[in-house]
C-alpha cells in the first residue's frame, strides 16, 4: 500500500510541475499587442486558463493529501532496533567457528 501511494504521490508531483510550467503568467497578455494574440485559439476564446487551473488545483489537492497520508504512515512505522538502545545488559559474545574453507596453520614450523 505504501509503495502504491508513493507512485501516485510522484505522479501528482510531476503533474503539478508540468501544469504550472504550461500555464501562462498574468502578464502574458502583454504579448498580444506584439503579434502573439493567436496563441489562445487552441482552447477557444476563453483560453486554457479555466481547464488548466482546475487540473492544477486537483493535482495540488491530491499532492497535499498524499503528503499528509504518507507522513502519517511513516510516523507510525515501528522503528528498527539497533542494539545500542539498552546498554545495561552485557553483550553476547559469539564464538568464531572454523569453516571448511579455512585451513589450519601450524605456526611452530615457521622460522623466527
Amino acid at each position: 500500500m505504501y509503495e502504491i501511494l508513493l507512485v501516485i504521490y510522484l505522479l501528482a508531483a510531476i503533474g503539478v510541475i508540468g501544469l504550472v510550467l504550461v500555464q501562462q503568467g498574468k502578464g502574458a497578455d502583454m504579448g498580444a499587442s506584439f503579434g502573439a494574440g493567436a496563441s489562445n485559439t487552441v482552447f477557444g476564446s476563453g483560453g486554457s486558463g479555466n481547464f488548466l487551473t482546475r487540473m492544477t488545483t486537483g493535482f495540488a489537492i491530491a499532492f497535499f493529501a498524499l503528503s499528509l497520508v504518507l507522513g502519517n504512515m511513516t510516523a507510525h512505522k515501528p522503528k528498527a532496533q539497533s542494539g545500542f538502545e539498552d546498554l545495561s545488559q552485557p553483550a553476547v559474545e559469539q564464538q568464531a567457528t572454523q569453516t571448511e574453507n579455512e585451513i589450519p596453520v601450524d605456526n611452530s614450523e615457521i622460522p623466527q
